[in-house]
């Protein structure tokens, strides 16, 4: 019904940027909130970032003032601009979508992606 596929991941060095995409597709009446969460190992999964489909946004404390979450809602894409990154942003990120299938009478769903690694290492 619904997929949510999530891209930009790799091995970035301490201090530097890197962009990730998210895009749901599929049967959509609306998203409301979007975001993203990560999981590094032997932790548990964390909030990194979310934003409204009025583009209310909310961050976790860790990646205050380094992270930014954007959003194209023509386009059902997040996206998250990561600066200064640091060793302890090494996890798998992972993209929720919140989505309302049908109609506007429909409950909404959360759905996830795969997930995609990001490294940051010298």
């Amino acid at each position: 019904q619904v997929q949510v596929v999530e891209s930009g991941g790799g091995l970035v060095q301490p201090g530097r940027s890197l962009r990730l995409t998210c895009a749901a597709s599929g049967t959509i009446f609306s998203i409301n909130v979007m975001g993203w969460s990560r999981q590094a190992p032997g932790k548990q999964r964390e909030l990194v970032a979310g934003i409204t489909s009025g583009g209310v946004t909310v961050y976790g404390d860790s990646v205050k003032g380094r992270f930014t979450i954007s959003r194209d809602s023509a386009k059902n894409t997040v996206y998250l601009q990561m600066n200064s990154l640091n060793a302890e942003d090494t996890a798998v990120y992972y993209c929720n979508a919140d989505v309302r299938l049908g109609s506007v009478g429909d409950p909404i769903r959360r759905y996830w992606g795969q997930g995609t690694q990001v490294t940051v290492s010298s």
